[in-house]
């Protein structure tokens, strides 16, 4: 019998999403098979694979793997795509859920306009909860970087983010130095490596380069990290406009261990079935 599962594909600033109901049929996956579908010529193709759970603490549980198969904590475009599906599949009626993830509940809300806010929870500065290896909170950190001194901020919003200012985002060099940082031995578990181009105080150009992922069209959480760090350092205010390569968010963050809101789109782009046994 053909090992059959049912999908949507969803997106939110570009950032692309395979979205399995693993409340309704049953679904195994181990990471070759989320390899295989993340392949964008044989398989579905995404940035994140996105399952959905059924909890104890919270209306549902959302899990997260990358396209090379590692599972992670967090994703800040997932988690509005997530209430989107889950109300759309009629699987909740209601339009704030409480969603549990490996880094603590979330409380995405579907907004009348469309748009979904996302309570993030407050952002995490200590190195150990990042994690990343310092011997203290500072505003700036300097990583040896493929003999060169780069500053960086650092901060925790359910996964590890480093931000780097740069003059433009454009000729900024992503690949390069993303890949080179992301698996920096001062990051224990990797990080998701932000390139922040600060236009004025409440608007930000940012490109990412996430672990597992590589450079994605937008990033939730590495907008909510690059925003926060610019607070924090005194650059920003917010809330803040954050402009990236598939499309706009708006974060606010009022500071201290206040939580990180974030809202922007969430949408579907197909929905069908696969066989896993035929990938």
């Amino acid at each position: 019998m053909a090992n059959m599962i049912k999908f949507t594909k969803m997106q939110g600033a570009g950032n692309d999403f395979m979205v399995i109901d693993g409340i309704t049929q049953p679904i195994s996956l181990n990471p070759e098979t989320i390899q295989k579908l993340a392949n964008r010529q044989f398989g579905i193709g995404f940035d994140q694979l996105l399952l959905v759970e059924s909890s104890n603490v919270a209306d549902f549980k959302y899990r997260i793997f990358n396209a090379d198969g590692s599972e992670v904590s967090q994703c800040g475009n997932g988690a509005r795509c997530f209430v989107r599906f889950v109300v759309d599949k009629g699987l909740t009626n209601q339009r704030e859920i409480s969603v549990e993830t490996a880094s603590g509940i979330i409380t995405p809300k579907l907004e009348e306009h469309g748009l979904v806010t996302v309570n993030m929870g407050p952002p995490r500065f200590k190195p150990e909860a990042i994690p990343l290896v310092a011997t203290s909170v500072a505003t700036n950190y300097i990583l040896d970087v493929n003999e060169q001194k780069i500053s960086i901020g650092a901060v925790s919003m359910g996964n590890p983010h480093a931000v780097i200012t740069v003059d433009d985002v454009e000729t900024a060099p992503v690949a390069l130095l993303g890949s080179a940082i992301e698996h920096h031995p001062r990051f224990p578990e990797r990080v998701n490596v932000g390139f922040m181009q600060i236009m004025n105080e409440h608007h930000i150009k940012l490109r990412v380069f996430e672990r597992g992922a590589g450079e994605t069209l937008a990033c939730g959480t590495g907008a909510c990290a690059a925003v926060v760090t610019g607070i924090q350092s005194g650059r920003l205010s917010s809330p803040v406009k954050v402009s990236a390569r598939g499309g706009e968010l708006s974060i606010a963050w009022q500071g201290a261990d206040t939580p990180v809101m974030m809202t922007g789109p969430a949408v579907t782009v197909f929905t069908g079935e696969i066989n896993l046994d035929a990938i």
